[in-house]
């Protein structure tokens, strides 16, 4: 029988949730390649076993992935709704062009794959009238993901957005929600790391570079890549 996952997965706050769940891990100073892929993808501590499961967007959907703003709440101000319609396009290109076996669309209507919520609830408060159980009735720091799986499928996924972020932080809090989407779940604290987009206590980044685009092609290789998740 398949088992399903449940995975309320919030970005720049903390919440108390199972062990198995941490939303970030701190590490004191650089890790290789390996273990920053496994600590982003499946909770891993360096040199640990992993303490969620490796979750991916499957084979035949990964290569049409379809992204777009499902609804705005009238309180959510007209130029903020702008900048963030801009920094999903600019999201999107980087996911795309981060070398991975992905592909986004970008969509303004129909059915969506990562639906994009702009809500009314403030920082710290509660989501309300997406119509997803995932979502109503759950807490927002600035931006929320939301990600249902069956077994190592991702079904679907969904992001919420509050009315207050700041319109330095969009950019970056959108591009690492769309990140965390696609199964990269876990958020990464160290002064090592300021400059990631798993960064914990940073909202600055808005590229993919480095061992951040190197774990989006890891969890989605190309074809004759080694097997993904191994050592």
């Amino acid at each position: 029988m398949l088992r399903s996952i449940l995975l309320i997965l919030l970005s720049l706050v903390f919440l108390p949730r199972p062990a198995a769940a941490q939303e970030f891990i701190t590490v004191p100073d650089l890790i290789s390649d390996n273990a920053f892929y496994r600590l982003v993808a499946c909770g891993a501590q360096p040199a640990g076993e992993c303490s969620k499961p490796f979750i991916y967007w499957p084979e035949e959907r990964r290569l049409g992935l379809r992204v777009g703003i499902a609804a705005s709440a009238e309180s959510f101000a007209d130029y903020r709704f702008d900048l963030v319609d801009a920094a999903i396009d600019a999201a999107i290109d980087e996911i795309n062009g981060a070398g991975a076996h992905l592909f986004l669309e970008r969509v303004y209507e129909g059915e969506m794959d990562i639906p994009v919520f702009l809500v009314d609830a403030p920082q710290g408060g509660v989501i309300e009238g997406t119509g997803l159980d995932e979502l109503d009735g759950s807490s927002i720091a600035i931006g929320r993901v939301a990600i249902r799986s069956r077994g190592e499928d991702i079904v679907a996924a969904s992001i919420a957005i509050s009315h207050d972020i700041r319109r330095r932080e969009i950019a970056s809090v959108v591009l690492e929600e769309l990140v965390q989407s696609l199964g990269l779940v876990t958020d990464i604290a160290s002064p090592a790391y300021e400059r990631s987009i798993f960064a914990e206590n940073g909202n600055s980044m808005t590229r993919l570079r480095g061992q951040d685009a190197a774990a989006l092609r890891r969890h989605y290789p190309r074809p004759g890549v080694p097997v993904r998740g191994s050592d």
